[in-house]
């Protein structure tokens, strides 16, 4: 008698397996785990990538803020990088906006805060090779550093540019 109430629960547990609506596993609560990568990368990458510093745009519009847009095709990362410069030619605000890995993020952020507080000869000597030293990248993403070098050249001619357009139009407006 034993052996057959052990066959009946055994079939009632088959038949409700079989039965059971999909729809009982929408109402389920799912734990995602959090996953954290920071093997590969150093701390530092790790910290600007959760902490980005000076985060946003300016006006690109007024004649003392440059931007630099660049991009690298070949990974999809895009990096917009803008500066305000005082009229003693010193940066005195950065800001970014960068769609792409952790690794453009931090060089990015890195880039904004080394940048603040120096003359334009001081950033323009700033090369991808130190960014990349400070942030401990892996040989496969040193691209990022080009990106944050290429960004701060880009935003300093196109501070340039406005500059000599302005002296330009006043020259004209002096005629």
């Amino acid at each position: 008698m034993l052996a057959t109430a052990t066959q009946s629960v055994n079939m009632a547990f088959r038949i409700a397996k079989k039965s059971v609506s999909p729809l009982v596993f929408l109402n389920r609560r799912l734990s995602v785990p959090e996953i954290r990568f920071t093997g590969a990368y150093h701390q530092k990458v790790v910290d600007h990538y959760e902490n980005p510093r000076n985060v946003g745009s300016l006006d690109k519009n007024d004649v003392n803020v440059g931007t630099g847009l660049v991009g690298a095709p070949a990974c999809g990362d895009v990096m917009k990088l803008q500066v305000v410069v005082d009229g003693q030619g010193k940066i005195v605000d950065a800001r970014f906006k960068t769609f792409g890995c952790g690794s453009a993020i931090a060089s990015s952020s890195l880039a904004t805060e080394w940048v603040k507080g120096m003359s334009i000869d001081e950033a323009l000597k700033i090369k991808n090779t130190q960014i990349a030293k400070e942030l401990s990248l892996p040989p496969v993403k040193l691209h990022c550093s080009m990106l944050a070098e290429d960004a701060i050249k880009a935003a300093l001619a196109d501070y340039k540019m406005k500059q000599q357009a302005r002296e330009e139009s006043a020259v004209k407006a002096a005629n």
